[in-house]
């Protein structure tokens, strides 16, 4: 899957939770909220919007990082569908560190061949 590709399947199920992501659309659209976030920093940086002064943090970077919260938040749980794990998964980020590093290995992981209980494969 390309990287407009993603980013068009991802913002076009806005809040989707249902089905199952691969990786690639997982990690461009990663890439993508990293590369959103570097801008808007610049941008409220630029026009100074930052909360407080030497702040990354602005106006327009909390708006967009609302807005592309339930997105990223569905995107996650659908490419945990992909490797049969289910969206309650996500709470494992609470713990600190480890919960994180769980998270990124079942991101990395390969989709489970065939259908599984979240739908058919979206290699097929």
């Amino acid at each position: 899957m390309s990287f407009n590709a993603a980013i068009k399947s991802v913002l076009s199920q806005y809040v989707g939770f249902a089905g199952r992501a691969r990786r690639s659309e997982y990690w461009w659209f990663a890439l993508f909220t990293v590369l959103v976030s570097i801008v808007t920093s610049v941008l409220d940086s630029a026009l100074g919007l930052n909360f407080v002064d030497g702040s990354s943090s602005g106006f327009i970077g909390l708006v967009v990082s609302l807005a592309l919260l339930l997105p990223t938040l569905a995107v996650a749980v659908r490419r945990l569908h992909d490797t049969d794990k289910t969206g309650r998964w996500l709470l494992i980020a609470l713990i600190p560190l480890i919960g994180a590093i769980v998270l990124i290995v079942f991101f990395v992981q390969d989709s489970t061949p065939g259908a599984n209980r979240f739908g058919p494969s979206p290699k097929g």
